[in-house]
């Protein structure tokens, strides 16, 4: 099991916390909630998911889903994915971590699920090979995430990026992050992915849905 103090990081972002999980049921229905259950189509066997923030995704987990094991490092969302873990038709275990530094066994899942997180980890290479680790030789990664854009947007979302203001006001959110090129880079094989626009606030943003496979 990996122990690289991930215990000793505190993440806490208690404003941004309430306002995600007070604006998450409008967002769901103008489509998240749909998304959500793409993502998650046909897994099964036990799944790590990281970032689980108030617990969407807990409702949208097929049966053939054995055990969830949820890491979430911010208090109020953390107690908030432990509310809707009790009323999840899986089971879920919502736990205290960093996807930096996950607590779990080498190989220890058969899948593992990144939700609108990679965007906000510290540390996107490190976190995709903790999830690599953590997941078996042929397991599955699915991911669900807004990326960076191209032309003129997508310099916008590199200068708020710059500025850090944007990080610091949406619980450490990088909009300019191109996430499958990192999930690629990181020895993952992306088996699927679909790109499209997804507009939940004032601009629609570029979101990917899709799968990759850890190499046997």
């Amino acid at each position: 099991m990996r122990d690289d103090g991930a215990m000793s990081v505190r993440v806490r972002h208690p404003v941004f916390a309430r306002l995600y999980a007070a604006a998450s049921p409008r967002v769901e229905r103008k489509g998240a909630a749909e998304h959500r259950a793409e993502t998650l189509a046909g897994l099964g066997g036990r799944v790590i998911e990281i970032g689980a923030g108030n617990g969407l995704n807990f409702a949208h987990y097929p049966p053939a889903v054995t055990e969830v094991v949820a890491v979430e490092p911010e208090p109020y969302l953390r107690a908030e994915a432990e509310a809707a873990a009790a009323a999840a038709a899986t089971r879920v275990t919502v736990i205290d971590g960093v996807a930096e530094a996950l607590p779990a066994d080498d190989g220890a899942f058969d899948a593992a699920v990144a939700s609108l997180v990679l965007c906000t980890v510290p540390d996107q290479a490190r976190a995709l090979a903790e999830l690599r680790r953590v997941v078996r030789a042929g397991g599955e990664l699915r991911f669900y995430e807004h990326v960076v854009g191209t032309g003129r947007f997508g310099a916008v979302q590199r200068a708020l990026d710059a500025t850090r203001a944007w990080p610091a006001f949406t619980g450490g959110c990088h909009g300019a992050r191109d996430t499958q090129a990192a999930i690629a880079a990181s020895g993952w094989t992306i088996e699927r992915v679909r790109r499209f626009a997804f507009k939940a606030g004032p601009v629609a943003l570029p979101h990917i849905i899709g799968a990759a496979r850890r190499p046997g």
